[in-house]
C-alpha cells in the first residue's frame, strides 16, 4: 500500500452519493437469484460480471434495474446494505447518507416496508457494531411520472422518522427537475432534506432548475455546471455541496478519461466538491478507490484530500456539533500523518 493510499484509507470521511441497489455485486445478484428462485439471463457469476460492462447511462440503468429484480425479501435488502456498510467502513468512512429507489421495488409488488425495514436494520446495526452513522434518502425515479412520485411520498409517510430526505435519480436527459417541482415542495413541507441529480448528462439549465424550482439542499453530480460561470459563482456563494463521482463519470463517459475530470478545477474554483462512489459494484470502485484513482489522475495532494474530506462532512445533514467533531478529527489525523 502506497503512502497516499494509506493516508486516504485512514482519512475520516463521509459518503453522500451512493445508491444501495448500485452496490449489488455480481456474486450477490447470483446468490439472491438462487435463494429467491428468480430466473436471470446469466448462468455464472462471470456472466453477470460481463454484463456489468457498458458505456452510457441508459445501458447501465438497464442492467441496474434487471439486477434489482433479485431483491425480494427484507433479508436481501439487509444483506446488500450490510455488505456495503462493512466495505465503506473499511475505506475510512465515518458517516454515510445513502440512496434507495423504492419505486424499483414497489412497482414489481415488493412492499415498501420490506425494503425500508431491511435497509434501516442494517444501518442501525452498522452504527452499533462499526461506529458508522448513516442516513437514508429516498429517490424518485425521474423517468416515471410526478404522480407516481407523489404515491411514493405517501407510502413513505409512516417512515418520516427514519428517512433523512428525498432525491431524484435515473435517466436525466428529457426529464428536467421542473417535472417534480410540486412533489419536492410537498416533501419539504414534511421536513425532508432535498437533493437531486443534475448536470451529469443534463445541461446547466437542469442545475438552475434544481436550485430554483426544487430548492435543493445539495447537488448530486453537477459537473456540467462548470459550463456556466455565473452558475459556478452562485454555487460557490451559496456553499452548495456537489457530490461528485469520478469513477462513475469515467465509466459512463461523462469524461473521456480520468485525467480530464473537473474535480481539481472545482476545488480551485472554490466549489464544495466531495468524492463518492455512486454505484460502486457497477463502476469499479468504492469510496477509497475513487479517492485513490482521482488523486493519481489529477495529481492531488494531501491538502486537496483534506479539503474533500472536510467538504463531505460540511455537506452532510449531520447536526453542527457532529460536523465540528468530524472536522476536528480530520485535523488531528492530518497533523499526525
Amino acid at each position: 500500500m502506497s503512502d497516499m493510499t494509506a493516508f486516504i484509507k485512514g482519512l475520516p470521511k463521509a459518503e453522500l452519493h451512493m445508491h444501495l441497489e448500485g452496490s449489488l455485486e455480481p456474486a450477490q445478484m447470483f446468490a439472491f437469484a438462487m435463494r429467491n428462485k428468480i430466473d436471470i439471463p446469466f448462468k455464472t457469476v462471470e456472466d453477470v460480471q460481463a454484463a456489468y460492462q457498458f458505456t452510457n447511462l441508459q445501458d447501465f440503468l438497464d442492467i441496474y434495474y434487471q439486477g434489482a429484480q433479485v431483491l425480494v425479501t427484507g433479508e436481501d435488502f439487509y444483506d446488500m446494505t450490510s455488505a456495503y456498510l462493512q466495505r465503506v467502513a473499511e475505506d475510512g468512512a465515518w458517516h454515510v447518507e445513502v440512496f434507495f429507489d423504492p419505486q424499483t421495488h414497489t412497482d414489481r409488488g415488493i412492499e415498501f416496508a420490506t425494503v425500508i425495514d431491511g435497509i434501516v436494520g442494517a444501518l442501525k446495526d452498522a452504527e452499533d457494531n462499526l461506529g458508522l452513522s448513516g442516513g437514508l434518502i429516498m429517490c424518485f425515479l425521474r423517468h416515471l411520472s410526478e404522480e407516481a412520485a407523489f404515491d411514493t411520498l405517501k407510502q413513505a409517510e409512516p417512515y418520516t422518522d427514519v428517512l433523512l430526505g428525498v432525491g431524484l435519480d435515473s435517466s436525466e436527459v428529457g426529464h428536467p427537475p421542473s417535472k417534480f417541482e410540486r412533489v419536492f415542495a410537498a416533501a419539504k413541507e414534511r421536513g425532508f432534506k432535498l437533493v437531486a441529480h443534475a448536470g451529469e448528462e443534463g445541461p446547466p439549465a437542469y442545475v438552475h432548475e434544481a436550485l430554483d424550482l426544487l430548492k435543493i439542499d445539495r447537488l448530486d453530480h453537477g459537473n456540467r455546471a462548470l459550463e456556466d460561470s455565473e452558475l459556478v459563482d452562485r454555487l460557490v456563494r451559496e456553499q452548495m455541496t456537489l457530490t461528485v463521482c469520478p469513477l462513475s463519470n469515467q465509466k459512463l463517459c461523462v469524461v473521456d478519461q480520468l485525467t480530464d475530470h473537473p474535480l481539481r478545477r472545482m476545488l480551485e474554483l472554490g466549489l464544495r466538491a466531495t468524492i463518492n462512489s455512486d454505484d460502486p459494484a457497477y463502476f469499479g470502485g468504492y469510496l477509497a478507490e475513487n479517492y485513490s484513482a482521482v488523486t493519481e489522475a489529477l495529481a492531488l495532494e494531501k491538502d486537496h484530500l483534506i479539503t474533500l474530506a472536510k467538504n463531505s462532512f460540511l455537506g452532510s445533514f449531520l447536526d453542527q456539533p457532529s460536523i465540528n467533531a468530524h472536522l476536528t478529527a480530520i485535523d488531528a489525523y492530518a497533523a499526525a500523518t
